[in-house]
């Protein structure tokens, strides 16, 4: 991808950032938390243990059919408590450390971010977002994904009754490093999934505008170039996501360190289920990434677009973009 400087950074409150992530990140996660729920089990699911179970599914619309079959409707929305409680604060550090570290990155004299700057400035918000936010949220989240109950079935009662009682006995068994096993993978995963985003998405943004002539681009674009651009961060990182996915679900063994962690369940997964199972719910993960950045991006940029028409109307001043709000 050619470098550009057409990147300009742009000072917009961390009110706006919390008010417009948050509403985005809350939109994306009710739409599309049972996809992620599939894509769980998915990569939970043990090859040797498929060839006892015969019947078990392998397709993503298999697998999400027998989770209702099973365990309900609702079982497609197990640790969405866990994701909503971090969703404000996720989409918050998301945006606001993007923006923050693009203003480093920029020409100290024009203020114009380069390409290269904005994909590193990705890199940052990923890692930033990851360490304080998405790591724990991951932990309780896939505990409860990981629980085969039934959510019809009220004598049918799971270790982990929803997200703050999952944290709360996992810290009480665990010990509370615990919510932050894998960070390194999901730092991995999310600073390669943000980079690759944000980089893609503001490209295409900047092409469709120039293109158009157009200050700022009507919503049904932002969501299309937001699903195009979330599809990137999944097909560049998958088996960092599988292998992350297995450590944060296991029980923590005592004396056993982050890396002998890794190195166990990467060997176990390429020994005993083949270098494919890396690639094990690729599609419902595409599924789940691609349209929950469309409208992630969507809403993010429509809120905060009606968030600054509010603020230059009360200093009555008025965007070219209030056109399109």
């Amino acid at each position: 991808m050619a470098a550009t400087k057409s990147q300009t950074t742009t000072k917009t409150g961390l009110s706006t950032h919390l008010l417009a992530g948050g509403a985005a990140g809350l939109a994306e996660a009710m739409c599309c938390h049972p996809l992620d729920t599939i894509k769980v089990r998915m990569q939970l699911k043990n090859s040797r243990r498929a060839v006892i179970d015969a019947s078990a599914p392998k397709s993503f619309l298999g697998v999400g059919q027998r989770i209702v079959q099973r365990e309900g409707v609702r079982a497609l929305y197990k640790g969405l408590g866990a994701v909503v409680s971090g969703i404000v604060p996720k989409m918050a550090i998301r945006f606001s450390s993007f923006e923050y570290y693009k203003t480093l990155l920029a020409n100290k004299e024009t203020g114009v971010v380069p390409t290269s700057g904005v994909f590193l400035a990705g890199l940052g918000a990923g890692i930033t977002e990851a360490v304080a936010v998405v790591t724990p949220m991951d932990v309780v989240k896939i505990r409860l994904q990981a629980q085969r109950h039934s959510t019809v079935d009220p004598m049918d009662v799971p270790k982990y009754r929803n997200a703050l009682h999952a944290a709360f006995t996992i810290v009480k068994e665990e010990g509370p490093m615990t919510l932050y096993k894998g960070v390194a993978l999901t730092a991995l995963r999310q600073a390669t999934n943000q980079a690759v985003n944000f980089t893609f998405y503001q490209e295409f943004k900047r092409i469709a505008r120039q293109m158009q002539g157009l200050d700022e681009l009507p919503s049904y674009q932002h969501l299309i170039l937001g699903g195009v651009s979330g599809a990137m961060g999944p097909l560049s990182n998958a088996p960092i996501d599988t292998i992350k996915t297995r450590i944060q679900k296991a029980t923590t063994i005592a004396g056993e360190s982050g890396w002998t962690r890794f190195v166990t369940v990467t060997r176990d997964i390429a020994q005993k289920e083949g270098y494919k199972a890396f690639y094990r719910g690729l599609t419902p993960r595409i599924l789940r990434v691609a349209p929950g950045q469309a409208i992630t991006f969507m809403v993010y940029e429509k809120v905060k677009a009606w968030i600054d028409i509010w603020n230059a109307r009360s200093q009555h001043i008025r965007l070219p973009s209030e056109k399109y709000a």
